[in-house]
């Protein structure tokens, strides 16, 4: 049996655009310098308060961070049902999950940044929450890179992780995956540059979601 771990934000929706808007809205609300979009790409995949507190520069979850984190969530909802800050999935995502659903050898699931909420929320709206069967968000683990996302799916889906494959666009999800012992896939589609993915840790790139098939064997 294998484990097809995916990352949600960059590798199976595009919702860089949603995120920095929410972001660039935060930022000024606290009378901050507006981060432009490199900055935002940059932290895509992290826990929120871990990404805030990159984006500032500051080396650790302060007050003022937990301050910014929940106005952000406060406002990404609304953000979000405004037209133009959509979350479309990527071309191609939907095939793969229902050719993995179909297969009777993988199990699929997510590791995500995102909060309990949010991954429930993208996945409903796209169709995809009945296909994981595990799932770890920033709301039961540590920021990617820790491994427990990854270790902790794989222990509820009873696969070890030398059988398991983590999918994802960020170094983070390159890092976690090679920390917890498993496959890492780096996708070209996402937020990060190749050469970037290959330096943390991919053990192959891919550049359409049906070529992910070929590596799972």
């Amino acid at each position: 049996m294998k484990l097809v771990l995916f990352d949600c934000d960059g590798t199976l929706v595009d919702s860089g655009r949603l995120i920095h808007e929410v972001m660039v809205r935060t930022f000024l609300h606290h009378g901050l310098e507006r981060p432009d979009y490199a900055a935002t790409k940059s932290i895509i995949g992290l826990t929120l308060d871990a990404a805030i507190a990159r984006i500032m520069g500051h080396g650790e979850v302060d007050d003022h961070v937990l301050a910014m984190t929940r106005h952000y969530k406060d406002i990404y909802q609304p953000v979000r049902m405004e037209p133009e800050f959509q979350e479309p999935m990527f071309e191609g995502i939907a095939d793969l999950l229902a050719a993995l659903g179909a297969r009777d050898d993988v199990l699929i699931g997510a590791v995500t940044g995102k909060d309990r909420k949010g991954l429930t929320h993208t996945a409903e709206t796209h169709g995809f929450h009945t296909s994981f069967v595990v799932s770890r968000t920033a709301s039961e683990c540590p920021s990617k890179p820790h491994p427990a996302m990854v270790l902790e799916c794989c222990a509820e889906a009873g696969v070890d992780p030398a059988n398991t494959l983590v999918i994802g666009d960020a170094i983070y999800d390159m890092m976690m995956a090679k920390s917890a012992g498993a496959r890492a896939i780096g996708v070209s589609w996402g937020y990060c540059a190749v050469e970037e993915l290959n330096s943390s840790g991919a053990d192959v790139i891919v550049n359409f979601p049906h070529e992910i098939l070929d590596h799972i064997g």
